[in-house]
């Protein structure tokens, strides 16, 4: 069976940033592959795009540049906010918790959660980086096609 609209994926991938001998950033293998449904935008398109009429037992390699991936990286998603929007129950700022690097959850106005990336740590402030972790990444799958259904 081939890969076509509405058909649910299995697929078994590697995934490199820079170059495809690149790091690796994730990894399915040793894992359950990862299932998808095709054309429902669950991927990215040009990923989606380059499965088009694969069969199970199907290897690929994908090469998709970060203009069509995440796009780089945005100057306005660094956003700075007061250490005191962050203090805990006992009214102190939890410097273990919050380290650069340290993924925090955050709640937009409408109510919706997105994650965010501490990138710096001020005397009085947090900058928190809400871009994409792949943004400014070019990407490089190679996999193999697990099941079609």
């Amino acid at each position: 069976m081939k890969i076509e609209t509405g058909k649910t994926v299995h697929v078994h991938y590697t995934l490199h940033v820079e170059s495809p001998t690149g790091e690796i950033v994730e990894e399915t293998y040793g894992a359950e592959p990862m299932i998808f449904k095709y054309g429902e935008d669950q991927m990215l398109p040009k990923f989606e795009a380059a499965l088009l009429g694969l069969s199970a037992g199907d290897k690929f390699k994908i090469e998709i540049p970060c203009a069509d991936a995440y796009g780089q990286e945005e100057e306005d998603f660094f956003m700075e906010f007061p250490k005191s929007e962050f203090i805990d129950e006992t009214g102190e700022f939890d410097e273990d918790l919050f380290a650069e690097g340290e993924v925090v959850p955050m709640q937009t106005p409408d109510g919706h959660t997105v994650q965010g990336v501490i990138a710096e740590i001020k005397l009085n402030s947090i900058v928190i980086d809400f871009n994409h972790p792949l943004a400014g990444e070019d990407l490089f799958f190679e996999g193999e096609i697990v099941e079609v259904s």
